[in-house]
């Protein structure tokens, strides 16, 4: 597993998210009201909407084009719709703020 420094906790508004790219993969980061964070592709599996700029509640994400609800810990589309995003696991190091994401491969 490869460990992948993104950013920093203070660049991202709490229910804010930051995109990067990865290789072909845009990552979509967002720091969750309770200062947790979470990574996922930033591309909803119904058409492609960024998830980047979806409303987050909780631990959900709202795709801004049909507001699929896509679950940020599990990646999994909430019923009666269906479908996945690939998740990443995230780390922030509180002593500096620096957020990493970890590369399965």
């Amino acid at each position: 597993m490869t460990k992948v420094l993104i950013g920093n906790i203070a660049d991202i508004d709490a229910k804010g998210s930051r995109t990067f790219r990865l290789d072909d993969t845009e990552i979509a980061v967002f720091r969750l009201s309770d200062g947790d964070v979470k990574a996922v592709e930033n591309r909803c599996p119904h058409k492609g909407g960024k998830l980047s700029e979806g409303m987050v509640c909780g631990q959900v994400v709202h795709c801004p084009l049909h507001d699929w609800k896509i679950d940020l810990k599990s990646g999994k589309v909430h019923e009666p719709d269906d479908g996945c995003v690939t998740t990443f696991e995230t780390e922030v190091d509180r002593a500096n703020g620096s957020i990493y994401i970890n590369i399965r491969g």
